[in-house]
């Protein structure tokens, strides 16, 4: 276990792997649990859940949290509030072939912002890493056919993706100023800010006649989405982007469609063909390209700070 905690490429492939389940589940119950109240539930859940597990780290750490409260909202705002709930927007109006192609400029995004924001020039490598798997992620989405990919259109649900997309790019490279705490009750306060900042928009939705309907197999997608894509797979994510910057951790994130096509061939029976293998091995090199390049090392933590 310690030594998959120092792992930067086990722990983001683990916590894509979750969060390609979550899109897997959200777009089938997205016509019974609103999209807001379904980020607001999943944030408020994982808090309540994750609360007992960090209460006494989080008491000794609140202080250093307090005096960063600028980073803090912004983390929060970004990485949980607004990039989930623009998320479960969209995607109760695009499709799903959709939605991998723009999953999958997530990395491109990231390094945009990276260079505006700290004005860092991503290297020939890791450009190059981007864009071969990029080009994998294109030969999964459009079926290894030039005439789906051309075909393609914006919608409003791609835009709401988008958006969330770019906002969402925001918080991997904003998260480097991250207050230096324990990583469990820095991920706990950022559910429990990220669920107050949703709850005005989930009250205007409740108030608009919205509900949840469907019975115990919805409420059970719910825990599901409520604790292992939000509290475990935030927590792989950040101990990753610790690890790697956010370069890598935005590489990181073409392993989500590429898990979405394995969960596709598993769960719903679709036949596994050439163009799967072909986005495979494309995806698979761009991520070892990118890779190759010198990751910095990880910062020390303070004793307090282990989990």
């Amino acid at each position: 276990m310690r030594a998959m905690w120092q792992s930067a490429w086990i722990l983001l492939a683990g916590a894509n792997f979750l969060w390609a389940v979550n899109v897997v589940l959200a777009r089938g119950i997205s016509g019974e649990v609103p999209p807001i109240t379904l980020a607001w539930v999943r944030w408020t859940g994982a808090f309540l859940f994750a609360l007992p597990f960090a209460w006494g780290q989080l008491k000794r750490d609140l202080p250093d949290m307090r005096r960063q409260w600028p980073i803090m909202l912004l983390l929060a705002a970004t990485g949980i509030a607004s990039y989930n709930t623009m998320s479960y927007i969209g995607l109760t109006s695009t499709t799903a072939l959709n939605v991998l192609l723009l999953q999958s400029a997530s990395p491109l995004i990231i390094i945009v912002w990276a260079f505006l924001i700290f004005r860092e020039t991503p290297t020939l490598r890791q450009t190059a890493g981007v864009l071969v798997s990029l080009a994998g992620v294109a030969a999964i989405a459009a079926h290894g056919s030039l005439q789906t990919l051309a075909s393609l259109k914006i919608n409003r649900g791609d835009i709401w993706v988008m958006v969330a997309i770019a906002t969402y790019a925001v918080y991997c490279v904003m998260a480097r100023r991250r207050p230096k705490v324990n990583p469990v009750a820095f991920l706990v306060a950022l559910m429990g800010i990220g669920s107050v900042q949703m709850l005005p928009f989930a009250a205007w939705e409740w108030a608009q006649g919205a509900s949840i309907h469907g019975g115990w197999p919805v409420y059970l997608a719910m825990l599901y989405i409520a604790i292992l894509p939000s509290f475990v797979a935030y927590l792989l994510f950040n101990r990753g982007l610790e690890l790697a910057g956010p370069g890598p951790a935005g590489q990181s994130m073409h392993l989500m469609p590429l898990f979405g096509s394995v969960l596709a061939v598993l769960v719903l029976h679709e036949r596994f063909q050439i163009f799967h293998a072909a986005g495979i091995a494309l995806i698979a090199a761009g991520i070892l390209l990118a890779s190759l390049t010198r990751l910095p090392a990880p910062r020390p933590l303070r004793a307090s700070n282990q989990t």
